[in-house]
């Protein structure tokens, strides 16, 4: 089993969309890591060799920020943003869609299950 960066890849599927299950890694990424290194795009995770798991694991970490140390990076410009008091970082800090969404309607995943309301008599 090829183990990059901390992650189990799953070894029936093929090596480009098994690179995606490493957090930062998406499709388009993937490929183009698979191209760089030179393996057969079709190629399945249970089929590389120790040197080709090597190759990969060495062009993920000279090239691109993945997993811990990109979910520092992105936890530390949320933080700059609710410091500085911009809409974003108060949107952030109330737990409410930062990118303009509608929150009249939808928008449960951002602000949680609805809370009950008690009727007035």
């Amino acid at each position: 089993m090829a183990r990059i960066e901390g992650v189990d890849l799953p070894r029936n599927k093929p090596v480009w969309i098994g690179l995606t299950y490493i957090f930062g890694i998406g499709q388009a990424t993937a490929r183009k890591i698979v191209a760089n290194i030179g393996l057969e795009p079709n190629m399945r995770v249970f089929q590389l060799t120790d040197h080709d798991v090597a190759r990969i694991r060495e062009e993920i970490q000279k090239n691109h920020r993945v997993e811990g140390e990109l979910r520092k990076v992105i936890a530390i410009n949320i933080k700059r943003l609710i410091d500085l008091g911009t809409y974003r970082g108060l949107r952030h800090r109330r737990g409410l869609p930062v990118r303009g969404q509608r929150t009249h309607t939808n928008a449960r995943t951002r602000k949680g299950p609805r809370r009950a309301t008690t009727k007035r008599r």
